[in-house]
């Protein structure tokens, strides 16, 4: 079988087993989770495979024409490089685990079926924007992610937050969709075709007329997708969608393929220095900004949502300084370690007996009870915190040693400008990554909440999963390193000295800082009143809190300072814990300058509409209505009546005549 027939494979049999799962859902429920399970098993083989058969070597390169378009033709086409095979290994592998522990941890769910086609089709949208060798077909499953998302993430359409949150996921991303969509036909339009081989030959030979509004306008639909500021407010209210979806959102797919897209088309927004330094400045502020909100969050998921914003950052700050290898190796490592992470959490929310709002102030002793998500979130959070040998480390160090490249003037792809803007926004973001990781892992397995009942233990298919995803979170980085960068373009990916240092060593002093001012907190709230408070659940104002935060109310009052005294990011963030806690107040500047002028604009359309059209219309028709009833009066159907009309109108018209003969 040929690498072009693998690859196509890849993407289909997800799809077919997400059609399956729909069709036979209710016919025969004992399909649904071998129609869930085996679809991304075989995807995941196969795609190893295509992987091991590129092998770091030539981009597999195949395509048909799908549709004549009578200008820029579509094509049907592949364009599998180093990039595109790790990748889809990923994506895969990520998506098989998600479905395995789907099957124990969504058991019990009535709309099981529907959830697992839908994470099925997700997977195919993922692996077809990996794959495409064309910008449409791309689009496409650029689309489908989205549609997907506003589904999962509204699973439990029961609840406001569920709802409330799918439909924003769905209008933010759109909302950067729309000049993404402009700057795709544009590009095309300047190439001559939407084949990506062609549009990057374009590029080199100079054919793009204006590559930075055509990379500003793809900015806005990357920002949107990977939850980039400013439209990365969409991603933390996401949490209200099932644990594994927001694994599977976080790790592999939708986020992930706005930094993916980026990479493929890298040196189209190489050809404009103001698209890198937009693309830097856009980094450094979502890395810095949402490492702050992180340390704020109660809710577990919540530091897990923004922490997947901040090391996205990474990602876009590893491209903006024109390396897109240090790029995916960092989306490679994250995709592990994040989606243990995530699954991990789940286990945790479960155990906590939080599953409405996984708040850590209320969590006590679960390291004892769940000893599985204990030493696997161990092992994630240290590969997030990037402390060597951990994934995480080699990953986010390759990001900062490109820039640390950059600002020596190593390299012509990018501004120096981007490089320190890179470099000193990753360090200080690898301070507080380190920070919040370890005040997780202190409120979550050391916390001083209430005891919860206990469950009892996790299914299996569970545990198994966790434990296999802390193999790469742990060994990946090193390997890759040493064996693949054949597939990161040749480039050495060995961490440089002085960024490692640096880089550890601020992740040392965060965590440092962050366990001492716990001791002091825990200290402190042992000899208060206080302490007592979130000791006990009934007198716990600190779950009121994290409600009022996760619902973005405007104002929770005195209850931000009621939460659990043992909180070190509260001591450690100070006056900043309360805007960092709901999000910098973002989405009531997005209500005061979006939603609020569009409402009101709204308002007078509807009531122009309703008084100035509607009055005339009412108008157009009272006038034909009002000759109508004057005529139907004298249609009275009386002979007599008609008869003594007609002689009235003669002896009229006779008085008329002779009076105009007497004046002549």
């Amino acid at each position: 079988m040929t690498t072009t027939t693998l690859a196509v494979l890849v993407p289909l049999l997800p799809f077919l087993g997400a059609a399956g799962g729909l069709l036979l859902g209710r016919a025969a429920p004992g399909f649904v989770r071998p129609l869930a399970v085996l679809p991304p098993l075989a995807s995941l083989v196969l795609a190893a495979l295509v992987a091991v058969r590129q092998g770091g070597d030539a981009a597999v390169d195949a395509g048909t024409e799908l549709t004549p378009t009578g200008s820029v033709p579509i094509e049907l086409a592949l364009h599998i490089d180093g990039f595109a095979a790790l990748v889809a290994v990923l994506v895969a592998c990520v998506a098989a685990c998600v479905q395995i522990y789907s099957t124990g941890y969504l058991r019990d769910d009535p709309r099981y079926p529907s959830y697992a086609a839908l994470v099925s089709l997700f997977t195919s949208a993922m692996l077809l924007v990996v794959y495409s060798g064309d910008l449409i077909v791309l689009l496409v499953g650029w689309e489908v992610m989205g549609i997907c998302s506003y589904f999962l993430v509204g699973h439990y359409w029961e609840t406001p937050e569920a709802r409330a949150a799918s439909l924003k996921a769905f209008l933010v991303t759109k909302l950067g969709d729309v000049p993404f969509l402009i700057g795709l036909f544009a590009l095309a339009g300047d190439a001559g075709s939407f084949r990506i081989t062609r549009v990057l030959g374009a590029v080199t030979s100079g054919g793009i007329g204006h590559p930075t509004l055509i990379a500003l306008l793809l900015l806005a639909g990357v920002a949107g997708k990977s939850a980039q500021f400013p439209l990365h407010t969409w991603l933390p209210d996401a949490m209200a969608g099932p644990t594994p979806v927001s694994a599977l959102i976080h790790a592999a797919t939708m986020v992930a393929a706005g930094v993916y897209f980026v990479a493929r088309l890298l040196p189209l927004f190489e050809a404009s220095r103001a698209a890198m330094v937009v693309l830097a400045v856009m980094a450094a502020v979502t890395m810095a900004g949402s490492a702050v909100a992180a340390l704020a969050q109660d809710d577990i998921k919540r530091v897990l949502a923004y922490s997947t914003v901040g090391q996205l950052g990474y990602m876009t700050g590893a491209l903006a300084v024109g390396d897109r290898g240090a790029a995916v190796f960092h989306l490679l490592a994250h995709g592990a370690f994040k989606a243990l992470l995530f699954l991990a959490a789940g286990v945790v929310i479960h155990a906590a007996g939080t599953n409405s709002l996984a708040a850590m102030s209320r969590m006590r002793g679960l390291g004892d009870r769940v000893p599985d998500a204990y030493w696997t979130m161990t092992v994630a959070l240290l590969a997030l915190a990037a402390i060597p040998p951990f994934s995480g480390f080699f990953s986010k160090e390759s990001v900062l040693g490109a820039a640390e490249h950059v600002t020596q003037g190593h390299t012509g792809h990018a501004p120096g400008a981007a490089g320190w803007i890179v470099l000193v926004a990753g360090l200080l973001t690898a301070l507080l990554t380190a920070a919040y990781a370890a005040r997780l892992w202190l409120l979550a397995f050391r916390g001083r909440g209430a005891e919860a009942p206990d469950h009892g233990r996790q299914p299996l298919t569970m545990t198994v999963v966790l434990w296999v995803l802390a193999i790469p979170s742990l060994a990946f980085g090193g390997l890759a390193y040493r064996v693949l960068p054949d597939w990161f373009d040749g480039r050495d990916l060995t961490p440089t000295p002085f960024t490692s240092v640096l880089g550890t060593g601020l992740a040392l002093v965060g965590g440092l800082l962050t366990y001492g001012a716990w001791q002091r907190t825990t200290a402190l709230a042992a000899r208060t009143p206080l302490g007592a408070v979130a000791a006990h659940p009934e007198g716990d104002a600190g779950l009121v809190e994290a409600e009022a935060i996760a619902t973005h109310e405007p104002a929770y009052g005195d209850l931000a300072h009621a939460s659990d005294p043992a909180d070190p990011g509260r001591l450690l963030l100070g006056p900043l814990h309360r805007p960092a806690a709901a999000g910098f107040h973002l989405d009531a500047v997005y209500t005061a300058l979006f939603v609020r002028p569009v409402r009101a604009a709204a308002s007078l359309v509807r009531f122009l509409d309703r008084e100035v059209v509607d009055t005339y219309v009412r108008g157009a028709a009272a006038l034909p209505r009002l000759l109508g009833a004057a005529v139907r009066r004298a249609q009275t159907g009386n002979v007599q009546t008609y008869v003594s009309a007609l002689l009235a109108g003669t002896v009229v018209l006779a008085v008329a005549v002779l009076l105009v003969a007497t004046g002549a």
